[in-house]
């Protein structure tokens, strides 16, 4: 059996996927979230998860509009994280995508998706996408250059980019830590470089934190709190410092 999408003909991928997105007041962006991926992800049986760690301002009507299963977690995005890939194994998923709400893959995701879940050595490794932001400004080309230099140098993807990882190596790795900030570093240095690949895929990125706080100052803020993380400084006292 074959699905067409735009008159291409398309195999239905194989293995089993669960789509975990955490949430936390994002009801617009996760609304913009959904709409470029839930019917996609649908059409080939792959589940929508939202991880809700208590919003207020509508994020779980969004969830229910767009018709995905949407869970309630302790508030802290590891700890969503976490509940939310418990939930999609329980579901009998084989492949894990974490996304988050104001990340948008590019058209061809889910091709791009099937092809590295298809070559049986990626069970052992974790795919992550090219960061790109909704802003034209030269500013967010500067920055999304930074981010693919820390990627290529440090193997250091952050959870923005999304991340594509099986099972049994989510599992091995011993999954994403329950803290407030700083998971998605520890969890893809529990993964380890060399078990990392770019994707060719662009995952886009909302640019209104850096268009409120600053090209520099969000950037730098950002730099200080995973220098801080490296040099063995507790995720609580950091997060003091990233609010």
């Amino acid at each position: 059996m074959r699905f067409v999408i735009s008159g291409v003909p398309l195999p239905i991928p194989g293995p089993a996927l669960g789509i975990v997105i955490p949430t936390l007041n994002r009801a617009d962006s996760l609304d913009r979230t959904l709409e470029a991926i839930n019917g996609t992800a649908t059409a080939v049986g792959w589940p929508v998860m939202v991880v809700d760690g208590g919003s207020i301002d509508g994020t779980l009507a969004v969830a229910g509009r767009h018709g995905v299963r949407a869970i309630s977690a302790p508030r802290g995005r590891g700890r969503q994280l976490a509940a939310g890939a418990e939930a999609a194994m329980e579901a009998g998923v084989e492949w894990l995508f974490f996304l988050h709400a104001d990340s948008i893959p590019e058209w061809g995701w889910r091709e791009t998706l099937t092809a590295f879940m298809a070559e049986p050595a990626n069970r052992e490794r974790a795919g992550y996408g090219r960061f790109a932001l909704d802003d034209p400004s030269p500013a967010a080309r500067r920055l999304e250059a930074m981010v693919a230099w820390r990627c290529r140098m440090f193997g250091l993807p952050y959870g923005d980019q999304g991340l594509l990882i099986h099972r049994n190596l989510y599992q091995s790795a011993g999954g994403f830590p329950l803290i407030d900030l700083m998971e998605d570093v520890a969890f893809v240095r529990r993964i380890g470089r060399s078990r990392l690949r770019g994707l060719p895929l662009t995952t886009t990125t909302s640019a209104e934190r850096y268009r409120r706080n600053g090209y520099i100052r969000r950037p730098l803020r950002n730099l200080s709190c995973l220098a801080l993380y490296l040099m063995g400084v507790t995720p609580s006292v950091i997060q003091r410092l990233y609010d």
